[in-house]
């Protein structure tokens, strides 16, 4: 893609602290390769305290990258005051810009009480970010209805982005009523994309931010290669094509988002 100097995206979900980028120097790589591409910040979620600590120390190494710190909720367990110090002890430094990867996850837990311990996590850590002044990102998967139960109940005073939305447009319309971004990632890409085009088609601009879940889930045209932030510009170019606007006006109008929402 042509004219990188005059675009300015921000990737707002990746996981350079994944085991996928640990070899020496692959992290610094991404990083760089993200930048030639015109990805000039990113945010490094976390999803366990371990993952969150690396997250951290990626963010305080590389100019431009930001952390998010939270329990993911495929690893929901009982939160500890030993753990809620730990997080509010990372919110309180300038590198940390959100609680997350936080949310529910039902594809794979079929298990009631695990459900039911993957809410009590949800509503701990949004009850958390509320406490903190930092907004959320939200991991929903097959689990849209309680999602938004959740937040319409506990969600009062929070911020934040349904990370890689996946759901209807109704839903996505109740998100928005609550004052929610959506996220889109290399799905939007994909033949079996479904839903999601129409959506990101009739949302308001103002209201979208583009990711890439990076290692996983890479657009095309570099589907089936482990996924990086560089590559969220092809995201960002769908998102262009599908409205019908220049790829600098998508970067612009969800860089801003991603300063708004994260105050960086």
């Amino acid at each position: 893609m042509a004219d990188t100097e005059a675009i300015w995206l921000v990737d707002t979900h990746t996981h350079l602290n994944d085991a996928q980028f640990a070899g020496e120097g692959e992290v610094a790589a991404a990083i760089a390769r993200a930048q030639a591409a015109g990805v000039r910040q990113l945010i490094n979620m976390g999803d366990t305290l371990a993952s969150s600590q690396l997250a951290v120390d990626i963010a305080q190494q590389h100019a431009g990258v930001y952390a998010g710190v939270g329990i993911h909720p495929e690893e929901a367990r009982p939160l500890t005051a030993a753990d809620d110090a730990q997080l509010a002890a990372w919110a309180a430094l300038p590198e940390v810009v959100c609680i997350g990867e936080i949310g529910l996850d039902y594809h794979w837990v079929k298990d009631e009480p695990q459900r039911a311990l993957q809410r009590e996590i949800f509503v701990h850590q949004l009850d958390l970010a509320r406490q903190l002044h930092l907004p959320v990102c939200i991991h929903d998967r097959e689990a849209h209805g309680d999602t938004l139960a959740i937040l319409q109940k506990e969600g009062q005073g929070v911020r934040g982005v349904l990370h890689c939305y996946s759901g209807s447009w109704e839903t996505a319309q109740a998100f928005l009523k609550l004052g929610f971004y959506l996220g889109v990632d290399g799905p939007l890409t994909f033949k079996k994309a479904a839903k999601l085009p129409d959506i990101v088609r009739q949302m308001p601009l103002e209201r979208l931010l583009v990711e890439t879940d990076a290692p996983y889930m890479a657009p095309v045209p570099q589907r089936g290669q482990r996924n990086e932030p560089a590559f969220v510009r092809y995201v960002a170019a769908k998102v262009a094509e599908l409205r019908g606007i220049s790829l600098a006006e998508v970067a612009q109008r969800t860089t801003q988002n991603a300063h708004d929402l994260y105050s960086i």
